[in-house]
């Protein structure tokens, strides 16, 4: 007489977390390598205007941030961000392929920022939420993100008598 008991079995989770996680690193390598010909394109613009440096300020909380202020200097004085358009390089959602998005120079900074927001500090918005400045240096060739996260704490304290 065959033996009718059921080997059990490890149910599977109906998420696998782990090649969720895989997709999301092999998501922020890839788009880790746009920054720099992203940048080296928006500079190019930036310095052919004579702008020296931008500054951005952003601010975000209860789940949603926005971009503050972009203000542009040449040198110490306030100059005015250059009306052309930048191309940009994008990969598509949930793919290889890299698409080419062309912008306004101020839309072109705020997709920068919010890309390197994201691949830093993703859910900079959420909850108590983050804020802080990114320095466009643009002689120096360089981006700065000086970032705030507000952290909301609680003390426990407990007495029996």
């Amino acid at each position: 007489m065959a033996d009718s008991q059921q080997v059990p079995t490890t149910p599977q989770p109906a998420i696998d977390i782990a090649a969720l996680m895989r997709r999301l690193d092999e998501e922020q390598a890839r788009a880790r390598k746009l920054v720099e010909p992203n940048k080296r394109a928006l500079f190019a613009v930036l310095a052919s205007a004579g702008i020296t440096r931008v500054s951005v300020t952003f601010d975000g909380g209860g789940d949603s941030g926005q971009i503050e202020a972009v203000e542009a200097f040449c040198g110490a004085d306030s100059a005015s961000l250059p009306e052309v358009e930048v191309t940009l390089e994008r990969h598509s959602y949930q793919s290889d392929e890299v698409e080419q998005i062309v912008l306004s120079v101020p839309e072109a900074i705020e997709d920068l920022c919010y890309a390197l927001l994201g691949q830093e500090h993703g859910g900079w918005e959420n909850n108590e939420g983050g804020y802080g400045e990114f320095v466009f240096d643009v002689v120096g060739d360089s981006i700065a993100l000086d970032m705030n996260i507000r952290i909301e704490t609680s003390e426990f304290h407990g007495h029996q008598w």
